[in-house]
Parts: C-alpha cells; structure tokens; sequence
C-alpha cells in the first residue's frame, strides 16, 4: 500500500459537462401524479424549475474554481483511493480538526465554515480559535469513489481517519461531523482516544432509541422535547424509510437509474434537502442557495458515485441498534430543531460533556446555519486545546 500523498485539483473535462447539458436538453419527464404535491415525491412543477436553472443559469466551472481554491490532496488508505481538503490556518498555534460530511453531503457541505474556523482574526473571532481542517470524502463518495471492496462500516472510517490524521503528522486533534459524520466522528475517538481531543456532533452522536421498545414509564420520564423527538423518529421510521431499505439492500439496482440520469439524481436528492432542511414545509433552494445544492449534486454526478454511497452509507454490517464502547472522548451535541437524538440515550456510548438544543435549524447545519455551527466547534474545543 502506498502511503503517498498526492496534491489534486479539480479539472472535468468539458465533454463531460457538455453531455450533462445535452441530457437534461433531452429528458424524458414523467407525468405529474395527483396534487404534484411533496407529500408524494419531489414536485415535477418544482423539478423542472430547478433543472431549467441547472441548464441555463448554474455554472459548474465557477464552482470547481472555488473548490480549487483549497488545498485538496489523495491519499491510498486500507486500500481505498481518500480525497480530502486539507486547510491550513494562519495562526501557528492552531488545533488541527478532521470534519466529516454525510448522505447526502460531501465536502461542499463545509465550504462556509472554512474560513472563519481556519482564520477567526479574519472574521472577527479570537486568533486563539483557529483550526487547520481536514475534510475527506468519505470512501465511496466524490473524488474518494468509488470503493474498491466492501466492509466500509464507522468503525473502519474511523480507523481510515486516524491513519490519514498520522500521515498529515497530526498527534492531537479534535473531531466533528453531522449524518454519517456523526457516527463516524466518535469511531475515531475510540479508534485513537490518546489522540482525540474532543468529539462534536451536529445532530447528536448516537444512537438513535428504539421507539417500539420504550415503556409507557420511560416516554412518562421525558420533557415535552425529547416526546417530541420520540414522535418524529416514529413518524421518520413509517414515512421516509424507504430510502434506507433500498440503499442498504438494492444499492447496485438503484444506481443504474442515479449514475444514468441527472434529474434522477438530482430527485433523489433534493427528497431529503427539503425533508432535513428547516423548517420542512419551505422549499429546500429558499433554505439554501441553489448553486451550492447543485454543487453537492454535481460532485455525485460527476464521480458516478450514487451506488457506492449509498452502499457505505448505509449497508453497515452491524445495521440500526448496535451498541458501540465509550471511548471516554469529551463528546459535544448540538442539536437542530430538526434533529432527534436524546441526550440520555446518547450517554450510553458518548461521554456527553456539552449538550445545546437549539430552537431553529435543520440536518445540513454547515449550509444552514454555519455562524451558530462555527460558534459552537470553537467554544467546545476552547477548553480542550
């Protein structure tokens, strides 16, 4: 294995771009159902509009120029080709900080956060704030796709992370990471708890409770919040499951049409955008700005990865439920109004030493609301450095 890392730049070629164009100028559209509502699917009304902008009005190549902007490197990891951005702060007392971005993210995800976290004296914050960041793509998405075998559970994540941190000569470092991040941020912790700092979630760290086993004593102990919670997880299990049981069991099925089809992909999507976005009934480009939606499509588009990350997302071995060690990492959780994690059955596994609910905010916080995200990572970490 080699363990060689590799400067890298962004650079599609036009003909790639110039057949995406030519395939949404030719899509076939299929007929919109009874209400063209989002209670049934993406509105074909509201697709359409979108794709009009893709055709005419997004610009990728503005888009891979701002990526370019960051340092970006490949790596050969347990086998697997890893990109990764790697963004050095200015201030020389930094604390370096491994970001991990989840489905259906990628390292887009985090473009507003890497200035003020990498330079705060640059965006009115305190010198003594400042993160050198690595961002990887997880295994099997973007530039990191797609995988070479299987077996990419967390667990194997975390160890990739914490090989990928040593070869960058990082001895002491912090972690964060919402979605998939959430869970493979705290693997690392355990994976390396002599190297790990701190641990930050958005979103919470698992696990998620088993709602068909709680008694009728233990929802009576709840507040009204985390009732709430319990609610949403119930409702998410009976209407938005489907997407989690063909991803884990029919990923390779499910591809043909996503890596064939951009509007396909584009659906896919922009279902959990605005699902996950707050508040849930705006239209998820009102929440965020279209061309960094299209951006994060495009890195999925452009790769061919929608198999392998869904596959790694989630065909986890252990699947839903199982119970990880406590690493005894200093674990923090800030947790959006759309979030659903509750903090007691987070302790069993985390050791929780900073927990914020937040009355605002959706799944995607880096994209939604990054001042109150970079807010959180740098007074968590004040203590830990």
């Amino acid at each position: 294995m080699s363990t060689e890392i590799t400067p890298f730049r962004i650079e599609i070629p036009q003909q790639q771009l110039d057949e995406l164009r030519n395939r949404l100028d030719n899509a076939r559209w299929p007929a919109p159902l009874p209400g063209d509502g989002w209670d049934i699917g993406v509105p074909t009304t509201w697709l359409r509009e979108l794709v009009d902008y893709w055709r005419t009005g997004y610009d990728w190549r503005v888009a891979e120029a701002q990526l370019n902007t960051y340092p970006q490197f490949t790596t050969e990891i347990d086998g697997q080709r890893i990109h990764f951005l790697h963004v050095r702060s200015p201030e020389p007392d930094a604390m370096p900080l491994l970001m991990t971005h989840g489905w259906p993210g990628s390292v887009v995800e985090f473009l507003d956060v890497i200035g003020p976290l990498t330079d705060p004296r640059a965006h009115g914050g305190d010198p003594a704030d400042a993160f050198h960041l690595v961002i990887p793509s997880l295994p099997g998405f973007g530039f990191s796709g797609p995988v070479s075998d299987d077996g990419w559970t967390f667990e194997r994540i975390g160890a990739a992370w914490v090989e990928l941190m040593r070869r960058l000569g990082y001895e002491r470092y912090g972690t964060q990471g919402g979605d998939l991040g959430a869970s493979v941020s705290p693997q690392v912790g355990r994976a390396a708890p002599d190297h790990v700092v701190g641990v930050h979630c958005n979103g919470g760290p698992a696990p998620i409770p088993p709602t068909h086993q709680l008694s009728e004593e233990e929802l009576a102990s709840m507040t009204d919040l985390e009732r709430d919670r319990i609610r949403r997880i119930q409702a998410f299990m009976q209407e938005e499951f489907g997407y989690i049981a063909i991803q884990s069991t029919r990923p390779q099925t499910l591809a043909y049409g996503l890596v064939d089809s951009p509007i396909g992909q584009l659906a896919w999507i922009m279902d959990k955008f605005r699902e996950w976005t707050y508040p849930r009934n705006v239209d998820p480009d009102k929440v965020i700005d279209r061309d960094r939606l299209l951006t994060n499509v495009m890195l999925y588009w452009l790769n061919g990865t929608a198999g392998s990350a869904a596959y790694v997302g989630y065909a986890q071995r252990g699947g839903w439920g199982t119970t990880n060690p406590n690493s005894g990492v200093p674990t923090a959780a800030l947790v959006f109004a759309h979030d659903i994690v509750i903090r007691r059955y987070s302790e069993t596994e985390n050791t929780i030493t900073r927990w914020t609910d937040v009355d605002r905010g959706g799944h995607f916080a880096a994209l939604e609301e990054p001042v109150l995200l970079t807010d959180d990572i740098r007074e968590f970490f004040r203590d830990l450095r």
